[in-house]
């Protein structure tokens, strides 16, 4: 994959014509050029059904009347650039109006939904245990055949529960009931499966190993096997969709840790895919792009083709403002492994982030913490310490890891029911506490054991729910307790009851394995947003850390930090980054200022390393530095949205 691409949505209806009217080479070439450009994906087939090239199989737009396809990619390969071809897999609006036999029929909730017709839209999916498959199979081997495609993207897929005829049939065949939820899902991966297999072994026929990419918009964590069904991950995080901009650092923090070829997706558009004439402004565009590099992905920014079929000039200005600063960066980022001190285990078989892996990784960026996203599948031998966040029990094969990682000299942080075994009565590793049972009041109250950065000692309220303990190691915080619960008949004040100073018990306890935190914390934090929630967190990591950490750099809340390596080149790269975006309108997070951050010290451990020199990139300027005791420190006078600091 190149560092560089651009997504080129074009769904374009049966009802608009003269297709293509406005499309040159000329036009084409030089857009790709003014973006900085080396990658675009170009359609072959769209959600509509239409495909833009000369089809035996499918159906080409009634009014296009060339090759678009052939000519987009002829454009782009004369001046160097890739051309993966992208065919709209799970949606077909065409193949509706005559095989609607074939569409999937939703599982919710233990109903079967029957497809959506009611408003316009693409509402209805096609189902990969019909024939409906053999169709796009035809659809794709025609494309390779014909064209000279550098890969394959399949859209709209993935594991997707269904209840038509032919699944119905599969399940009860297999002696299953389709009222149960489990045996529907069953029969999903087993459709799923079959589907990828069939998708590879098409395409390798023709073209053994193109690279090809099935779309579901994001990775399940836990499911290596379905990550794997792809040759490549593309992490599709639009910040102003509906994603924000926790989104990405999340899960290309857990990619990392897969051994594959990844980017992140973001867009050119204020909103989300297909708008037309919607522009977000070039500095977030510059940081969404600069977060993919820091975070070790390379790029892709989507892009929406006119109908007419000429390349927009704003577009492509605005992405060129981004990407002409990633070219230069590049030769720092080839093959450069992000390092990382701490591991979230984050909970199996989720698609979406949940509330705790949300503020874990939110608390995690605001404290400079260097961290990866882990399943029970990864290495836990390069950690220090490994966050369970609020209710993740620990048994069999994963207890097993954690214990090797203890009696290696790592470190647990949990909280909530998390490190518990499988009866949720004991806790399965030494973290100073003894389990009691959920505490009979909510909220309740921290009154911490130390001291707090910025903030003064006092009992802070806990919204979240909290688990009543006992103690044989070092108690950090206490919990206390309010005088009673608030109810209609029993109540003070306008929101809950203040805490009982004479009502207390341990609330953060320490023991030889780690530190438990008797509140669901992050949970807490991502809804709540608390500061002295994340000062709670960052002590206790610090505490664990210790003199471990792998670097630390001085930025504000908003900055995000990370440490990347490149081994063949015997040198490290400091990522800083910092832009603060605000909601604007329905909630919408938007970047527009950029706002120069000074003086930010660095610290790295470098062990016994000899640095020859510290500089910044691209720029080239020299930093001054020095090394006491294995750690490098030095100071980035001025940056401004990105900046790299190289250590050789």
């Amino acid at each position: 994959m190149n560092y560089r691409q651009v997504h080129l949505d074009f769904h374009t209806s049966e009802h608009i014509e003269e297709i293509g009217k406005d499309f040159s080479k000329q036009n084409f070439q030089e857009m790709i050029k003014k973006g900085h450009v080396n990658s675009i994906t170009v359609f072959a087939k769209c959600h509509h059904g239409m495909s833009y090239h000369p089809t035996k199989v499918g159906c080409m737009h009634p009014h296009l009347d060339f090759d678009l396809l052939g000519a987009q990619i002829e454009a782009a390969h004369e001046i160097g650039v890739k051309t993966p071809v992208y065919l709209s897999a799970g949606i077909d609006a065409y193949m509706v109006k005559s095989h609607p036999d074939w569409l999937r029929f939703d599982y919710v909730n233990g109903q079967i939904k029957p497809p959506d017709f009611a408003h316009p839209g693409f509402h209805q999916t096609f189902c990969f245990n019909t024939p409906y498959l053999d169709y796009l199979l035809e659809q794709i081997r025609e494309v390779v055949e014909n064209y000279d495609a550098d890969g394959i993207f399949l859209d709209i897929v993935g594991v997707r529960p269904c209840c038509c005829q032919s699944c119905l049939r599969d399940i009860y065949a297999a002696g299953d009931d389709p009222s149960d939820a489990y045996a529907v899902t069953r029969q999903a991966e087993k459709v799923y499966a079959n589907y990828t297999r069939r998708v590879r072994d098409c395409i390798d026929s023709v073209k053994p190993g193109l690279p090809v990419f099935h779309n579901s918009g994001h990775i399940t964590r836990g499911r290596r096997d379905l990550a794997r069904m792809n040759s490549h991950l593309e992490l599709e995080s639009l910040p102003t969709g509906g994603w924000g901009y926790d989104h990405f650092p999340l899960s290309a923090a857990y990619a990392q840790t897969l051994g594959m070829d990844y980017l992140g997706m973001t867009g050119k558009f204020h909103g989300a895919w297909g708008e037309f004439g919607g522009y977000k402004h070039k500095n977030a565009l510059r940081y969404e792009v600069a977060l993919s590099a820091a975070f070790g992905a390379k790029c892709s920014i989507g892009d929406q083709l006119h109908p007419r079929g000429k390349m927009d000039n704003a577009t492509y200005t605005l992405i060129g403002a981004a990407y002409s600063e990633l070219e230069e960066k590049e030769p720092w980022l080839q093959d450069a492994a992000n390092i990382a001190d701490i591991a979230l285990l984050s909970i199996q078989n989720k698609v979406w982030h949940d509330a705790s892996d949300s503020g874990v990784s939110r608390i995690l960026l605001e404290g400079g913490y260097l961290f990866q996203v882990i399943d029970s599948e990864a290495d836990f031998g390069g950690y220090k310490v490994i966050i369970i966040p609020d209710d993740i029990p620990v048994d069999g094969q994963l207890y097993n890891k954690l214990k090797a990682f203890v009696d290696g000299g790592g470190k647990i942080l949990a909280s909530g029911t998390s490190c518990l075994d499988s009866d949720k009565k004991n806790f399965v590793f030494d973290l100073g506490a003894k389990y009691v049972g959920q505490n009979a009041y909510n909220p309740d109250y921290l009154r911490p054991c130390f001291e707090i950065e910025d903030m003064e000692c006092a009992d802070y309220v806990m919204y979240s729910k909290g688990f009543a303990i006992e103690t044989d190691g070092e108690v950090l915080a206490l919990r206390v307790d309010p005088y009673f619960n608030r109810s209609i008949f029993k109540y003070c004040s306008h929101r809950h009851t203040p805490g009982n100073v004479s009502a207390t018990s341990p609330g953060i306890t320490r023991g030889k394995d780690g530190i438990y935190i008797s509140w669901r914390i992050f949970d807490d934090y991502a809804t709540s947003g608390m500061i002295i929630l994340k000062r709670v967190v960052c002590h206790v990591l610090d505490l664990l850390l210790g003199d471990r950490k792998s670097a630390t750099a001085s930025l504000p809340a908003q900055g995000v930090f990370t440490l990347t390596e490149q081994k063949q080149q015997n040198r490290l790269m400091a990522h800083l980054l910092y832009a603060s975006p605000v909601k604007r309108g329905n909630g919408v997070e938007v970047i527009e200022d950029i706002i120069p951050i000074h003086n930010t010290e660095l610290k790295v451990n470098v062990g016994k390393r000899k640095i020859s020199r510290v500089y910044l990139a691209p720029q080239r300027v020299d930093l001054d530095f020095s090394v006491a005791n294995g750690i490098l420190t030095a100071t980035v006078p001025q940056f401004e949205c990105h900046q790299m600091v190289v250590i050789e």
